[in-house]
């Protein structure tokens, strides 16, 4: 079977892509905050500004790289050693956002961006005292930069999940099983990419309604997606999924060459095989 070359490319910042950047950001640890740059207003939220921004994080350091869902969060330090530790960094990526740390890109290329990495792109970047940068890089201004987010606000991460959450997150609704996998209040973390290739698995119709599973389909539905989430962070990314290179006009179900089905399911643009997803 032919599959997309595993590393970050065309891809949309979907749980692998942040779960890189994560793994990327674990360089920026331990180093001292000296600057704050935040040079567009509109990449802050919740009423943040960058003279609050730049105030919270200098004279601190990062200790731990997190990940909810799509949502990288950086805890910081306190500012001494009797005081409490500092906020939490809360890195929000869109579709076009990327961090670079010390030069280094979380992601090749993605599928909505520009195809340069052009560091006048950089909303938000923190420089430590060795003379390297944080930066969140994103072209089309779609992510966002705050403090303290909520992260109540969001549902158990996707890949923690078990299968009595997973029946709780799917609920009793009538709602699409697709949109109630998208609900990021209900399950942190699955994208568009990843919720059709996971259903495509699951043999699962992405349009049914969520809450008429039975408990063998959940079982079933948690087994695809913690493989799913476990290949793609291996392969590399969101767009390495057995299903993306099908996901065209004309494309096939690679399991069993029924021509694939597209449809608009919870507002997204969805493929799926009419013959085995059911």
């Amino acid at each position: 079977m032919n599959r997309p070359k595993a590393h970050y490319l065309r891809a949309v910042p979907e749980m692998p892509e942040v779960e890189a950047y994560r793994r990327l950001a674990e360089g920026g640890l331990g180093r001292l905050i000296v600057s704050v740059g935040a040079p567009d207003a509109w990449f802050l939220k919740r009423g943040l500004d960058a003279t609050t921004a730049a105030l919270a994080l200098t004279d601190r350091s990062f200790t731990q790289a997190r990940r909810l869902g799509k949502l990288l969060l950086l805890d910081t330090s306190p500012l001494a050693s009797d005081e409490p530790p500092g906020p939490t960094l809360g890195l929000r990526f869109g579709m076009t956002g990327c961090l670079v740390v010390d030069g280094r890109v979380g992601v090749d290329r993605l599928l909505y961006s520009s195809d340069r990495h052009e560091e006048a792109w950089n909303r938000f970047q923190v420089t430590f005292a060795d003379g390297g940068v944080l930066a969140v890089r994103d072209p089309r201004r779609l992510g966002g930069i705050e403090l303290d987010p909520e992260e109540g606000r969001l549902g158990p991460d996707v890949a923690s999940v078990g299968p009595a959450a997973l029946r709780r997150a799917l609920g009793s609704s009538a709602a699409p099983l697709k949109g109630r996998l998208l609900d990021q209040g209900r399950l942190a973390g699955v994208g568009n990419l990843m919720a059709d290739e996971a259903l495509w698995r699951a043999g699962l119709d992405p349009s049914r309604p969520a809450g008429s599973l039975s408990a063998a389909e959940v079982r079933r539905l948690h087994r695809h997606l913690r493989a799913t989430i476990a290949d793609l962070v291996k392969r590399g990314g969101s767009h390495t999924g057995d299903l993306l290179a099908s996901r065209r006009p004309g494309g096939v179900c690679p399991r069993d060459g029924t021509p694939l089905a597209r449809s608009t399911v919870a507002g997204r643009t969805t493929w799926w095989c009419p013959k085995h997803q059911r």
